[in-house]
């Protein structure tokens, strides 16, 4: 490990010097290297006293060990806000996390993206919305960004995989712990074909503030903010709270008005939030994100489902018969179809193949 990144270690796992006193350290001083070099009394002249004391004592090599062993995996990483491949939408919001660690493909963090969030205790019908338009909006070349906890954020991860624009976790834990456990198969997966970012350095446990602060770093990464399923309560309106802070699009899908898990969406929607009922709407309130011939034929190429769809009107109990998919997968596949232009829905509930 090199000095430099030994000092950007070494001053974000000093107790109580937070974001904001990092900042202001590097403003005065430069870089991590020279406020370590600096003297006490400049340094408290900036932090607070003990926070000074703590950085002139410099640092322990044997401390920033386990992190050193971490980045031997060349799937690991550590990325500051002086690196080139810094991801550029977090620079544009007020508190951009200086120092980010991550798991798996560091370039999707550069990436056009949109955040999928919602309930922890979904509905299947919300779940289910929740994958198909992150498939769709991922087969259209946008990350999926999530906090990868149960119910929505899960279901959001698993469509964006599913897609070119694969899927962004973002986490309140060191990237040495995976919470929840049930989604230990997930994280693997992001880990591979996505990838994991966290603010927290190792070790760091489910704490429930560190929830919160990781939620301005999902809505920050990204374009819009979805809300799939939120009770009045849910920390998804946080999300949406700080996508409006930083100047992002909010959009809502609505429900029964006799939903728990809508009602959030629908105070979103009163409160203007765009209202969407397909991956369509967000692509065209974004813009500039269709997608052009070889996508659409890489998309059609990807579904076996392509291959049973006729000239002529289907239903999907047909399709059901023909593919051996779910009602679920095929819900997801001729979304994504639709959205290409490849399939029409008709009335009566029929789908043809129209390329």
């Amino acid at each position: 490990m090199d000095s430099e990144l030994a000092a950007w270690l070494a001053l974000n796992q000093i107790s109580g010097l937070g974001n904001e006193g990092l900042r202001r350290l590097l403003q005065a001083f430069g870089t991590p290297a020279r406020i370590f070099a600096t003297p006490v009394s400049a340094l408290k002249q900036v932090v607070q006293p003990a926070v000074a004391e703590a950085i002139a004592q410099g640092w322990q090599e044997a401390a920033l060990e386990p992190t050193a062993r971490w980045l031997d995996d060349s799937n690991n990483h550590i990325i500051t806000v002086a690196d080139s491949d810094y991801p550029q939408a977090l620079l544009n919001i007020p508190d951009p996390p200086l120092l980010l660690y991550a798991k798996g493909r560091r370039e999707l963090l550069n990436h056009p993206a949109l955040a999928v969030v919602g309930s922890r205790n979904a509905t299947t019908q919300g779940l289910s919305n929740a994958e198909a338009f992150a498939q769709a909006i991922s087969a259209a070349g946008l990350s999926i960004v999530s906090g990868m906890a149960h119910g929505i954020d899960a279901a959001a991860h698993r469509g964006g995989l599913r897609g070119q624009g694969s899927s962004i976790a973002v986490v309140g834990t060191g990237l040495d712990k995976i919470y929840p456990a049930a989604n230990r198969e997930l994280a693997h997966q992001l880990a591979q074909e996505g990838v994991l970012i966290s603010e927290f350095s190792l070790g760091t446990p489910p704490l429930a503030a560190n929830f919160p602060r990781r939620n301005r770093i999902i809505s920050g990464l990204s374009l819009g903010c979805l809300v799939v399923e939120a009770s009045l309560q849910s920390g998804s309106l946080i999300t949406a709270r700080m996508a409006l802070e930083q100047g992002r699009e909010v959009f809502a899908i609505p429900a029964s008005i006799h939903s728990p898990q809508a009602k959030g969406c629908h105070h979103l929607i009163k409160q203007g939030a765009k209202l969407v009922e397909c991956a369509q709407d967000i692509l065209e309130e974004l813009g500039h994100f269709a997608q052009g011939p070889e996508q659409q034929a890489r998309a059609r190429a990807n579904h076996s489902l392509f291959d049973h769809l006729g000239y002529d009107p289907i239903d999907m109990d047909q399709l059901r018969l023909r593919s051996g998919l779910t009602i679920e997968a095929l819900s997801a596949i001729l979304l994504q179809l639709e959205l290409d232009g490849s399939v029409a829905t008709l009335p009566g509930g029929l789908y043809q193949r129209i390329v």
